[in-house]
C-alpha cells in the first residue's frame, strides 16, 4: 500500500514561520503562507442584501451544473457549532461537465451578524498549493472583525491540492530533480527530459485531473460553489497566486462579481522575457532597501559594512566553489546563494539576513532554505502542486542558448541578484511544458470597482505589473500602493486593512495615488 507525503508550494524553510508570528501579532490579517460553508438553515439561505451586496438565489454555473455540498462537522473543530466543512463534486473536465468527477473540499465560517450579513466572501491564498479550508477554520485570526461580522467566510483548496484530490508524484523521483540551473547543453536538456518524465509519472498517480489544474478550471469550480451556496454574487479576497484566480472568474463571470481585492496581484499578461526581467528587477529593488536598512541600523550585523561589495565577493566564492553551507556541507552555487537571500525578503526579515551573510562569509552554520521540493524517504507518493503553474504559464525556452540569454537580461536588471530565484525555479521547473490557460491581456467587463493592493518592493509579484494590471482593468481597477517591501500587504498596516475592509465593506474605492506608508522594519 503506497503511503504519501503532503507537499505543497510553501514559501521557503523559516518564511512561514516568521509570518505567522508577523500576522499574529496584527489584528486584522490575512493567512499569507499557508470555500465550504456551513450547513445553512433556511433563515440564512434567505438573507436580504445589505450594503451593495447582494441576496442568495438559485443560480446555474457552466454547462447547468448544479451541485450540493455535503457538509461536515471540520475534523480540526469538531466542538465548533458554526464552521463547517463540506465536499462538492465537480467536473475534471469543464469541458465534458458529465464526465469524471472529482471531490472539492470547501469551509464556512457563517458572518457573526447575520442581520448585517452582505453575503460570500470567498478567501484564496495562493500558492500554488495553499489551503483555503485552513483559512476559513482559522478566520478569526485572518481578517478584522467589521468582515467577520458582514460575511460568511468560504475557502476551498483548489483541485489537486491538500483536500481536493491532490496531485502525487513519486517521491523517488522528485528527489532525483536535477540542477534548476543547467551550466551546460548537456544539463539543459537532461532537466528537460526530467520534466517530462516526472510529469508522466505525476500522471499516471494522479488520473485525469492532473491535466486540468488550470486557473480558469478552478474559477469554474469556484462558480461551482456559488451555486451550491445560492448566491448570486461572490466577493473575493484573494492574493498572490489567488489572484490568478480572481481574474480568471471576472473575465468569466463579470456579472457575478460583487467585490474583488486582488492583493499582490500576478500580472498574467507578460511574456517570458518579460517575467523575467520584472523579477530580477523587482528583487535588485528590495537588496537595495535592505543595503539602506542596513545602512541606518546600528543593530544590523553588517551595518558599516560594504554590503554589495560583500555579497558580490560571496557570489564570486559561490562561482568558485568554495561557498559552503557549513550547517550540512552543501556548497551554494549563485543561485542558492539568491534563493537563501530572497526568502528574507518576503517578511522583510533584514537582521536575519545581514546575520546569514555573516555566517556565511565566516564559514560559520546557517540556516539556508532551498527551492527543492522536500520528500521523505519513508513515503513513496509526495504530495506536489507546483504542475498549476505550468498550466497557467507559457515559458517557453529554446534552448541552452535561449536559457543563457534570460539569465543575462536578468543579471542587467540585478547586478547584485543575478536573478529573480522564483522566476528561475519556475522557469526550471515548467521547461518543456504547453500552458492549458497562456498569459493574456485581462478582458474584465465587470461593472463592479475592483481592487488591486500591491507594496512597491514585493519579490514575488512586481510592483510593475500591478500597474499593467490596473492599466488593464480600465476604468474598474484602482490601486492602493503599499510603500514598503514584503508580500501580501492587507495585513501590514492599518492603513492597509483599512483599505481592503472599507472596500469589501462598501465597495468604496481610493482615489487615485492612494498609498499607505511602509510598517517600521
Amino acid at each position: 500500500m503506497l503511503t504519501t507525503k503532503r507537499t505543497t508550494f510553501r514559501h521557503p524553510r523559516g518564511v512561514a514561520r516568521r509570518r505567522r508570528r508577523l500576522l499574529g501579532s496584527l489584528s486584522a490579517v490575512v493567512a499569507v503562507l499557508v470555500a465550504v460553508s456551513l450547513n445553512a438553515p433556511p433563515s440564512l439561505a434567505g438573507t436580504t442584501a445589505t450594503a451593495g451586496g447582494a441576496g442568495p438565489v438559485a443560480a446555474d454555473t457552466t454547462g447547468g451544473w448544479n451541485g450540493r455540498i455535503d457538509w461536515q462537522a471540520c475534523p480540526e473543530q469538531p466542538d465548533d457549532p458554526g464552521t463547517r466543512c463540506g465536499t462538492l463534486r465537480l467536473p475534471v473536465d469543464w469541458a465534458r461537465p458529465g464526465g469524471e468527477t472529482f471531490p472539492l473540499a470547501l469551509a464556512r465560517r457563517p458572518a457573526t451578524d447575520p442581520a448585517a450579513r452582505i453575503g460570500v466572501l470567498v478567501f484564496n491564498p495562493g500558492g500554488p498549493g495553499l489551503s483555503g479550508v485552513d483559512v476559513a477554520l482559522t478566520a478569526a485570526s485572518q481578517l478584522g472583525p467589521d468582515v467577520l461580522r458582514r460575511f460568511d467566510i468560504v475557502g476551498f483548496d483548489p483541485r489537486g491540492t491538500v483536500r481536493s484530490a491532490p496531485v502525487r508524484c513519486s517521491s523517488e523521483l522528485l528527489g532525483q530533480h536535477p540542477s534548476l540551473t543547467p551550466a551546460n547543453a548537456a544539463e539543459f536538456e537532461r532537466l528537460r527530459t526530467y520534466n517530462r518524465q516526472l510529469r508522466d509519472d505525476c500522471r499516471a498517480h494522479s488520473g485525469p485531473l492532473f491535466d486540468h489544474l488550470d486557473s480558469v478550471s478552478v474559477a469554474r469550480d469556484t462558480d461551482a460553489i456559488r451555486a451550491a451556496l445560492g448566491e448570486r454574487q461572490l466577493s473575493f479576497y484573494q492574493w498572490s497566486y489567488g489572484t490568478l484566480i480572481g481574474q480568471s472568474y471576472a473575465e468569466l463571470f463579470p456579472d457575478r462579481v460583487r467585490a474583488l481585492v486582488m492583493d499582490s496581484v500576478m500580472d498574467h499578461s507578460q511574456g517570458v522575457r518579460e517575467y523575467f526581467r520584472s523579477g530580477a528587477a523587482s528583487n535588485e529593488a528590495l537588496f537595495h532597501e535592505f543595503v539602506t536598512w542596513c545602512e541606518r541600523n546600528s543593530g544590523c550585523a553588517l551595518h558599516g559594512r560594504d554590503v554589495p561589495a560583500l555579497y558580490d565577493q560571496l557570489m564570486r566564492r559561490a562561482d568558485a566553489g568554495t561557498l559552503v553551507d557549513t550547517a550540512t556541507g552543501t556548497p551554494l552555487t549563485w543561485f542558492l546563494l539568491g534563493f537563501a537571500t530572497f526568502v528574507n525578503f518576503f517578511d522583510a526579515t533584514w537582521a536575519d539576513l545581514a546575520n546569514m551573510l555573516l555566517a556565511l562569509e565566516r564559514g560559520e552554520p546557517a540556516s539556508l532554505a532551498s527551492p527543492m521540493v522536500p520528500v521523505d524517504g519513508d513515503n513513496d507518493l509526495t504530495e506536489y502542486a507546483l504542475p498549476a503553474f505550468c498550466q497557467d504559464w507559457s515559458l517557453p525556452i529554446d534552448g541552452f542558448a535561449d536559457w543563457n540569454r534570460y539569465l543575462e537580461l536578468s543579471r542587467a536588471a540585478a547586478p547584485h541578484l543575478r536573478a529573480s530565484p522564483l522566476a528561475v525555479r519556475f522557469g526550471a521547473i515548467c521547461l518543456g511544458w504547453t500552458a492549458t490557460n497562456p498569459q493574456h491581456q485581462l478582458r474584465v467587463r465587470t461593472s463592479a470597482p475592483l481592487l488591486v493592493l500591491n507594496g512597491r518592493y514585493d519579490p514575488a509579484t512586481p510592483y510593475d505589473g500591478a500597474q499593467r494590471v490596473v492599466r488593464q482593468l480600465g476604468s474598474r481597477g484602482h490601486l492602493v500602493t503599499y510603500e514598503g517591501s514584503g508580500h501580501a500587504s492587507y495585513p501590514r498596516t492599518e492603513c492597509t486593512r483599512r483599505q481592503v475592509e472599507r472596500y469589501l465593506i462598501t465597495r468604496t474605492t481610493p482615489p487615485t495615488g492612494a498609498s499607505c506608508p511602509a510598517a517600521p522594519v
